[in-house]
């Protein structure tokens, strides 16, 4: 009787280990996953959101002729909007690749490769920033373009990782930890950033050398780290059948109208495309804000930048467990609610007062983080299975300061008016309609729509 008794107890049981070990595994994949956003979101952090746009911005200013243009393609752009139409034109170069990759990805099962790829033409374009000086734009304006293309299209292939590494209810608390990551590496980095820029003197440095040195960095940190989810993650066996590689547009269009099937997801991507427009554009350009409008010395930028990483670690870590009580999507409308009086707020900020741009900055930090990875892990429930580098892809164009109408009004508001105030000001439009759009959104039905298990809390 008891050896009938082991015997029937020993499947259990091997079900049991196996449960276990597939849990392992996942939280090993899931650690490294954690690292490409502690890679790469030191570019963002150090190079798109500090040093890049008011450098730029001054490089272009060399180059300018006496009305304060300069002549990209013989086209006129004045010298301040050049470094918004060309992060707004990055996305256009990223649009020619992102589908195409995600598709590739999703037809081969190797989604490893194709992120190797990515990930070393960003660092490497990166670390090549170390070149720009004097009137050297053009040069500054190309590396740019190909470092946030190539990290659009390496975040394509990370992101469509998220719901193979993770349960349905784990998606929240993972995707938050990975921005919590990113968050923690983009302040180390800067930390160190600051030692160097504001210590330029005692290493014999000049200021140029020190920012160059700093825009470096980043693509060096990028490199190397990136080894680790490149060590940890793995491909995983088609779920569909293979068919022909087409165009990159071809392909976007064969996405959007697949996505035509699932209009609940299609109308929460279009909510995402348009708020996040408005948290890019304003990562991008809030340093240019800060030294052309509100005549802040670049040390305030840095520290206010770190400031902002600090807060979003606890902000993402923070607005995860509020999304696990009250749902990913009420918290996610909560944050857009206080992105637009954030910008509001930062319309009226006096010039010359750093400790009002310490308090917005701490504002931005708080919902910064937890408004991304919850609307990252959202979507992650509303694409079928099979589909995820290639609706991510979708995802991705208005992610990670790549999104081009918000830098394209900003820029034009800009050459306008002249006022940088007035173009910040303008980004408000882009949280409104998000909002809106967001709200009308039933997220239950959609998740249900792209067959999958819906969470307890959504």
């Amino acid at each position: 009787m008891s050896a009938q008794t082991t015997d029937q107890a020993e499947p259990g049981a091997e079900d049991g280990r196996a449960a276990a070990a597939a849990a392992a595994a996942r939280k090993r994949e899931q650690h490294g996953w954690y690292f490409y956003d502690f890679a790469c979101s030191v570019y963002s952090t150090s190079v798109l959101t500090v040093f890049l746009g008011p450098y730029l911005t001054a490089v272009a200013k060399a180059a300018a002729d006496a009305d304060g243009y300069v002549h990209p393609l013989g086209i006129p752009v004045r010298a301040g909007s050049y470094f918004a139409y060309t992060v707004s034109a990055s996305v256009i170069v990223a649009v020619l690749i992102m589908p195409l990759v995600g598709a590739l990805a999703d037809r081969s099962g190797r989604k490893k490769p194709l992120l190797a790829a990515a990930a070393y033409t960003g660092a490497a374009a990166t670390t090549g920033m170390f070149l720009l000086g004097g009137d050297r734009y053009l040069l500054g304006g190309l590396l740019l373009i190909v470092a946030n293309a190539a990290l659009a299209v390496s975040m394509v292939l990370y992101n469509a990782y998220l719901p193979q590494i993770s349960t349905p209810d784990e998606r929240d608390t993972v995707s938050s930890r990975g921005w919590a990551f990113g968050y923690t590496s983009g302040a180390f980095v800067l930390v160190l950033n600051l030692v160097v820029y504001q210590g330029h003197d005692s290493f014999g440095l000049s200021e140029g050398e020190a920012v160059r040195i700093c825009l470096a960095s980043a693509g060096l940190w990028w490199g190397a780290f990136a080894i680790i989810p490149l060590r940890r993650l793995r491909d995983r066996a088609v779920v569909r059948e293979a068919g022909p590689a087409v165009s990159g547009w071809k392909q976007l269009i064969a996405t959007l109208k697949d996505m035509r099937r699932y209009p609940l997801t299609l109308s929460f991507l279009l909510a995402y495309l348009i708020y996040n427009d408005g948290v890019q554009t304003v990562i991008s350009q809030a340093s240019v804000y800060g030294s052309e409008e509100l005549e802040l010395e670049q040390s305030t930028l840095i520290v206010a930048v770190l400031l902002v990483q600090v807060l979003a670690v606890a902000g993402a870590l923070g607005m995860g467990r509020l999304a696990v009580r009250y749902g990913a999507k009420r918290t996610i409308l909560a944050s857009l609610a206080a992105w637009g009086l954030t910008l509001a707020a930062g319309y009226f900020l006096p010039a010359r007062t750093p400790v009002w741009f310490f308090a917005l900055a701490s504002m931005i930090g708080l919902v910064l983080g937890g408004s991304q990875a919850l609307s990252r892990s959202l979507f992650s429930h509303l694409v079928p299975a099979g589909k995820e580098a290639e609706y991510f892809s979708a995802y991705e164009m208005s992610d990670r300061g790549l999104s081009w109408v918000g830098p394209l009004v900003f820029g034009i508001t800009y050459q306008v008016t002249g006022s940088y105030r007035d173009a910040i000001i303008s980004l408000v439009v882009f949280f409104a309609l998000g909002f809106v759009l967001l709200a009308r959104v039933p997220v239950r039905r959609a998740v249900e729509a792209a067959g999958n298990p819906v969470p307890e809390r959504i």
